[in-house]
C-alpha cells in the first residue's frame, strides 16, 4: 500500500513538473517565428496555423517597388491564405484604393511565393496582410 501511494505520488508530481508538461503538451505547431525583419512587414489576422513567412525580397524596378513573400506551411495539413498587400509611402499614408484580398491554397510542407507590384512610384513601403484557414 505504501509503494502504491509512493509511485502515485511520484507520477503525479512528474506531471505537474514543467519539464514533464513542457513535453506532454507541447503544441503541434513547433516551426520558429518569422524574422525580427520580415515579422516587422506582417500584419496578421487570428491564428496562423502552421503558415511562416521566412522570406521576403524587395527591389525596385523602373522607380516601381516590386515585392516577392515565400509563404511556407510547416504542417502536413493543407491550408488556405488569404493575401494582399498594402502599400505605403514615406510618411507611412496608403498609397492607391488597396488591392483586394487573393487567395492561395499552400499544400502540407510547401513553399508558395507571392510577388505583388506597388501601384506607382510613390509606394515606398509595404505590409503583408494574412489570414489563414
Amino acid at each position: 500500500m505504501n509503494t502504491l501511494l509512493r509511485t502515485g505520488a511520484l507520477c503525479a508530481a512528474l506531471l505537474l513538473s514543467q519539464t514533464a508538461s513542457a513535453q506532454l503538451f507541447r503544441p503541434a505547431d513547433n516551426a520558429p517565428p518569422s524574422p525580427p525583419a520580415v515579422a516587422g512587414k506582417l500584419a496578421t489576422r487570428g491564428e496562423l496555423k502552421g503558415i511562416r513567412v521566412y522570406e521576403m525580397r524587395m527591389v525596385r524596378r523602373n522607380d516601381v517597388l516590386v515585392v516577392e513573400a515565400d509563404i511556407s506551411n510547416t504542417l502536413n495539413d493543407d491550408r488556405f491564405v488569404y493575401y494582399r498587400f498594402k502599400w505605403m509611402d514615406g510618411g507611412g499614408m496608403q498609397v492607391g484604393d488597396g488591392e483586394s484580398w487573393k487567395q492561395l491554397k499552400v499544400m502540407g510542407q510547401q513553399v508558395q511565393t507571392v510577388k505583388a507590384v506597388a501601384p506607382n512610384a510613390r509606394g515606398e513601403d509595404f505590409r503583408l496582410e494574412f489570414n489563414v484557414e
